[in-house]
């Protein structure tokens, strides 16, 4: 499983010269300062990576999740000429995903986590303990639950 981390928003969504929705646009990652093709994922699993490049739905929009790597991105059209490229995009921000077995409390971490998600859902500080780098949960996460640790 490659650790993830999702871009600077939730969904990317990206527009033409016209500031309409950039229908069929292509959005390629490659390695920072390269041209070298690096996944992007579909989600925070880092399963299922995205097609390279891209193609952005009738909105415009698209799901970018990143590694831990640096990247270049470049936005073409639909029609393959070329809007931008930016360089040195940053996933530095990375989750660790474990599943809930609805009996198990305690799992290993990184010190310096910033934050744990259970199916998505913040959890409060009040909910889990950290000692010796273990979260030990108040109530087992339930089976099948996707518990995230995210770090910066």
């Amino acid at each position: 499983m490659a650790t993830t981390s999702l871009s600077p928003t939730p969904k990317l969504q990206f527009f033409d010269l016209n500031g309409a929705p950039l229908s069929g646009g292509k959005l390629y990652t490659y390695a920072a300062g390269t041209t070298t093709p690096l996944a992007s994922y579909t989600d925070f699993t880092g399963n299922i990576a995205n097609t390279n490049p891209i193609i952005l739905d009738s909105r415009g929009e698209a799901n970018v999740w990143l590694s831990g790597d640096v990247y270049k991105f470049a936005l073409y059209d639909s029609t393959n000429v070329l809007i931008w490229t930016v360089d040195n995009i940053n996933g530095t921000t990375f989750a660790t995903n474990f599943t809930g077995t609805g009996s198990q409390v305690a799992f290993s971490v990184v010190n310096g986590f910033t934050a744990i998600y259970i199916n998505g859902v913040y959890q409060n500080r009040n909910t889990y303990t950290v000692s010796s780098g273990t979260v030990t949960f108040s109530e087992a996460p339930p089976y099948t639950s996707i518990i995230e640790v995210v770090y910066d």
